[in-house]
């Protein structure tokens, strides 16, 4: 694989987050998240994380590349209108679409899996979604907002516990419902200059209109699986309120500075901000009167 260049791409975000940079972190997450239709906003230089780890998502939805010895590792990739911004990232980052070996889409909404049958027929990767997503995804439909995406066909169907591996990467696959029927969640390792972290990736952020209690379930499940990790790699940018300033201590660390992204403990807070949600949920679908 090619050496990572990111010289000019950190200095690339470093002055698009300085732009916002007047914003409180919460202004900035929510500007991105609400100026979904700004490109100039949402196209955000691809920049690298971990040693195996880039973003190369948008303002306000991620996509994540994990590079290995024998290919890549994609997750998700965005809307339809912005997928094209995912293969310019890996590019950027010196990386060959091509060597995209594994898609694997974390939750079948049209702003994770929008541009993903383009990926597979293009560059023959193989995408991976858990059953109950694979079912909602093939029914006739549109995305959010009228977003609509194509289908792609069926590689692999994920399902609780499996493990997908490429070289001497080793990702663990738990179907975590309640946001969609398959949403999926990633328990896989990173490294800062070799030095190893367990980061999770929880692939749900809300429950889906009639599954508070099924979210409520899977969170207890995604607490307990998730309680030692150090690095929590998020989906939407939003949902991590420090996210853009974690990019911009990223893009001014100095050697031997702690990682801004490793935070051991964060998954407790945020799981008790999504309980909460979930239960004043539930609790309104209870109190609502049978049809």
């Amino acid at each position: 694989m090619k050496t990572i260049r990111v010289t000019a791409c950190l200095v690339s975000i470093a002055l698009l987050a300085g732009s916002v940079g007047a914003q409180s972190p919460d202004s900035r997450a929510a500007r991105m998240e609400k100026e979904r239709d700004n490109a100039e906003l949402q196209k955000v230089p691809a920049f690298k994380v971990f040693d195996n780890l880039a973003y190369v998502g948008v303002g306000w939805v991620g996509s994540w590349l994990i590079s290995t010895g024998q290919g890549l590792i994609l997750i998700d990739t965005l809307e339809e209108r912005y997928a094209s911004h995912v293969i310019d990232g890996i590019m950027r980052l010196g990386f060959k679409p091509n060597d995209i070996k594994y898609v694997l889409v974390l939750q079948g909404h049209a702003d994770h899996l929008g541009g993903v049958a383009d990926i597979q027929e293009k560059y023959g990767a193989r995408v991976a979604m858990a059953e109950g997503d694979w079912t909602m995804v093939e029914q006739p439909q549109t995305g959010r907002g009228g977003a609509r995406f194509r289908a792609p066909r069926r590689d692999i169907v994920i399902r609780d516990g499996d493990t997908i591996t490429l070289d001497k990467t080793t990702l663990k696959l738990y179907v975590t419902p309640g946001h969609t029927p398959g949403t999926t969640s990633i328990d896989f390792t990173v490294f800062d200059g070799g030095k190893p972290y367990r980061a999770f990736m929880f692939g749900g952020s809300a429950p889906a209109r009639g599954a508070a209690e099924q979210f409520l379930a899977t969170l207890t499940r995604v607490e307990s699986l998730a309680r030692d990790a150090q690095v929590r790699i998020v989906n939407h940018p939003s949902s991590d309120p420090m996210f853009w300033d974690r990019v911009d201590m990223l893009m001014q660390r100095k050697p031997g500075a702690p990682h801004p992204f490793v935070t051991p403990g964060i998954f407790t807070s945020w799981l008790q901000s999504l309980r909460a949600e979930a239960t004043q949920q539930l609790q309104q679908e209870r109190a609502k009167p049978q049809q």
